[in-house]
């Protein structure tokens, strides 16, 4: 029997099993919900009737007004057609006859007001009787979902004997084989070539093992040649090639394609078989691909390309393959030199970490959007708690209201730099281009701070001419960056001291500049300052950020064509920068 007939047995076995398992579980489900319905079906809407006749009865004086009549006459009619206990045909007639006798116009007061008890006693009868039943059928329904329970653990009991039974014996059909085949395969990698199978029947194991038998025989026949060893080792490296599960393209010094394994064949859609010693310079006349991976050089940028199914992201290395060369000199001495033997190109498939970075960056955005609404809901409940109106606080609480202020703040600032984040790693960046004033866009930013600074007295000063060339800029982005720059200053300047803010003209461009006298940035940390996340260490004095303040700084000033950077010494205060183009 083949493999595949066995597996096709075993899986339909499975699938019968569960399929007999589910059909059980519908049957008896049904029943249950069939069971619960019936009680709704039947005498609910009776007791709901019979509870509508009563309060209409009750809530009018005799002789019934006719609004009244009527409305008890349909509670009545809709009753009578849906009768379905024994004894409630009698009651719903003689409530029809008390009914008749209460709207009589000739009839007296006192035969009325008999009437009336009658229909009252009829009511109670009615409520009686579907109550007595719903409590009747409801155990009926309690039974029926007890027999129901106790024939699904049987079912559930029987089908997990047997697929337990099944899950222990079945796989050996497959397994022990495939042991048998790499306890031999790991004898073949100690080079012991005579190793044989012994299969008996017709299935592929046995074909296989036929031919894994033939195969040890011509092994051992090239065991003893150099060329087996010199095939052996060639063989060992295209294996190693053909398995990568990146893209690797091989060229020789003459452009002529040296090796190609099978996921660069499927990415170029080539037979790697047709192309191997064709020159490259030929191919990328007919595949832009290959013209696109030849002539991208030193470029970081991830490649788009359509695998898979689906837009794939693939990231490009670029590799020269060099030889040691022998050159005889004069005299007589050999030198080593490096000649260059071809390149290699290899593709990587960096689809799933693009697409967890996409993920990650959605994530951000989703939780920071979601957090800002109930930051800002904190705030405006702590400006109300303030408030003298509301109640007033003594000096402790005053300071705890205090801390929360600055720490929802300090949230609220983490969840928007986040939100920044998240646009600009997602491409959807927003800048709306204004000529605008230097000078008005420092003085803005500094009127942000201004309190803060006055705060620990610290003198903030603005360096610059009048008459200053106007910059071609997103003014809130570019405000949000000097705010950025003059918060960090204040944080980390000693009170009573002074933070510069200049602007001047650099050839083409502005400068803008943040200089504090603080204790300095060391300068082991000045080129990760701008990296996402980073933070420098601290003593402890001064609460840090998100670490995200100057990589989205570094975002905005890239965006509007400008350039950031940073000095700083220790002891001697640290000088934020960015240059933006003078607008035409």
């Amino acid at each position: 029997m083949k493999i595949k007939t066995k597996l096709r047995l075993g899986f339909g076995f499975l699938f019968v099993v569960v399929i007999f398992f589910g059909a059980i579980s519908l049957y008896y489900m049904n029943k249950i919900s069939v069971s619960s319905k019936v009680i709704l079906k039947d005498n609910y809407e009776s007791l709901r009737y019979a509870r509508s006749m009563r309060t209409i009865i009750d809530e009018n004086e005799l002789p019934l007004s006719e609004t009244a009549a009527l409305r008890f006459a349909g509670q009545l009619h809709m009753e009578q057609r849906n009768i379905t206990e024994k004894g409630e045909t009698m009651a719903v007639k003689a409530l029809e006859d008390a009914f008749r006798l209460m709207t009589g116009k000739s009839i007296g007061l006192s035969l009325q007001k008999q009437a009336l008890k009658t229909a009252q006693v009829q009511l109670r009868i009615i409520d009686e009787l579907n109550m007595n039943a719903i409590v009747r059928k409801n155990d009926q329904a309690q039974q029926g979902v007890e027999r129901a329970a106790t024939y699904l653990i049987t079912a559930a009991s029987f089908c997990f004997i047997i697929l337990f039974s099944f899950s222990v014996n079945f796989p050996g059909f497959v397994a022990n084989p495939l042991r048998e085949f790499s306890e031999a395969i790991k004898e073949i990698s100690r080079k012991n070539y005579k190793q044989h199978l012994v299969f008996n029947g017709t299935d592929e194991f046995s074909e296989l093992a036929r031919e894994f038998n033939a195969m040890t025989s011509q092994l051992n026949k090239w065991e003893n040649s150099n060329l087996a060893k010199l095939q052996s080792e060639k063989l060992r490296i295209e294996a190693i090639i053909e398995q990568m599960q990146d893209a690797i393209i091989g060229l020789n010094e003459k452009k002529e394609i040296l090796f190609l394994n099978q996921v660069a064949g499927q990415l170029l859609n080539m037979n790697v078989k047709d192309i191997i010693g064709a020159n490259a310079q030929e191919l990328v006349k007919k595949n832009d691909l290959l013209n696109q991976i030849l002539a991208v050089s030193g470029n970081d940028k991830p490649m788009k390309i359509y695998a898979d199914g689906k837009e794939s992201y693939f990231q490009l290395e670029r590799r020269e393959i060099t030889v040691p060369t022998y050159d005889e000199q004069q005299d007589q001495l050999l030198k080593q030199s490096m000649k260059t033997a071809g390149e290699v190109y290899i593709l990587k498939n960096i689809t799933q970490y693009k697409e967890l970075d996409e993920a990650k960056t959605n994530f951000i955005a989703t939780v920071s959007h979601e957090l800002k609404t109930p930051i800002s809901s904190i705030k405006m409940s702590l400006k109300l708690l303030d408030d003298e109106r509301v109640g007033g606080m003594n000096v402790e609480q005053k300071e705890l209201v205090q801390h929360i202020k600055e720490d929802c703040g300090r949230l609220l600032k983490i969840t928007s730099e986040l939100l920044d984040l998240s646009q600009v790693e997602t491409g959807n960046l927003q800048l709306n281009f204004v000529k605008s004033d230097p000078r008005k866009i420092a003085i803005y930013a500094m009127d942000a701070v201004r309190f803060q600074a006055e705060q620990k007295s610290i003198e903030l000063e603005l360096i610059s001419r009048n008459d200053l060339p106007k910059v071609n800029v997103d003014t809130e982005k570019t405000a949000w960056v000097l705010v950025n720059f003059l918060s960090n200053a204040l944080r980390y300047s000693p009170g009573k001291s002074q933070v510069i803010i200049q602007i001047i003209v650099v050839g083409k461009n502005i400068e803008f500049s943040v200089r504090d006298f603080g204790k300095g940035i060391d300068e082991q940390y000045q080129k990760r300052l701008f990296d996402r996340y980073f933070q420098v260490p601290t003593d402890g004095n001064n609460k840090s950020g998100s670490g995200l303040g100057l990589a989205i700084s570094k975002d905005f000033i890239t965006a509007e064509g400008g350039r950031i950077w940073v000095e700083s010494a220790i002891g001697e205060g640290s000088r934020f920068c960015f240059l933006l183009p003078i607008a035409d």
